[in-house]
């Protein structure tokens, strides 16, 4: 005999079944993380220069400061070697003791240089701390060289996982594993510019360009997964 199931009663059946699916657990997931990493030779050196100066008249101190800057612009691009930008530029009130009254402006502008040739950026700089102050310096890694180590270090990051995922199927008592999920990410690590004190080069006349020493900065690759042990 043929019994009519009503369409509303069989949805709600289908329906049902579904948390049975959704609550399906993995069993024998195993969380972890490998790392390979190089020491490598900081290729790019980085340097803030800066004026900064007061006046009671603001006009006249923008024109001071775009004489200045203009100087030592006109002087810096004529080393091929070295990379040019501006930076920031900001000006401000200087107020009396009770701070309630104009007493002057200050204004500072920045100049920044970057570049392969330490040689050649260092005695740029030099030159241009006759009119300009030191504001930091600091060493980087270049982007192409960077790529390269990091090409270099994927695989062995990726070796280095499966070497620890096999150790862990071992461990458990598997005869074999499969890889659930992989992520590889990178680190060049942090760097924190040398702050140079704020004095200028006319009370360091008998003093030579100094030597530079760039360091090195270790680049390494994550590779963070979850594997899933097979068992006998």
């Amino acid at each position: 005999m043929f019994v009519s199931v009503p369409r509303s009663i069989a949805l709600l059946a289908s329906i049902a079944c579904l948390p049975a699916v959704a609550d399906e657990q993995h069993y024998n997931q195993i969380s972890l993380r490998a790392e390979a990493s190089s020491e490598v030779a900081q290729d790019r050196m980085h340097v803030t220069l800066f004026t900064e100066s007061q006046h009671e008249d603001p006009a006249q101190l923008a024109a001071q400061t775009t004489r200045t800057m203009n100087k030592a612009l006109q002087r810096a691009r004529q080393a091929k070697e070295v990379e040019v930008s501006q930076g920031s530029r900001s000006s401000y009130p200087v107020y009396e003791e009770k701070g309630q009254q104009i007493t002057a402006w200050r204004e500072r502008a920045e100049l920044r240089l970057e570049s392969g040739d330490f040689a050649a950026l260092s005695k740029l700089t030099g030159e241009l701390m006759q009119d300009l102050k030191m504001g930091s310096m600091y060493f980087s890694v270049s982007d192409s060289i960077r790529q390269q180590n990091e090409d270099a270090l994927l695989k062995d990051a990726v070796t280095a996982f499966r070497a620890r995922a096999q150790l862990a199927t071992e461990a458990l008592g598997g005869n074999d594993y499969k890889i659930v999920s992989l992520n590889l990410l990178t680190s060049a690590g942090n760097f924190q510019p040398e702050m140079m004190r704020s004095v200028s080069m006319k009370s360091m006349d008998a003093m030579p360009t100094p030597d530079v020493e760039a360091g090195t900065r270790q680049i390494s690759i994550n590779a963070d997964g979850v594997i899933e042990v097979q068992m006998p």
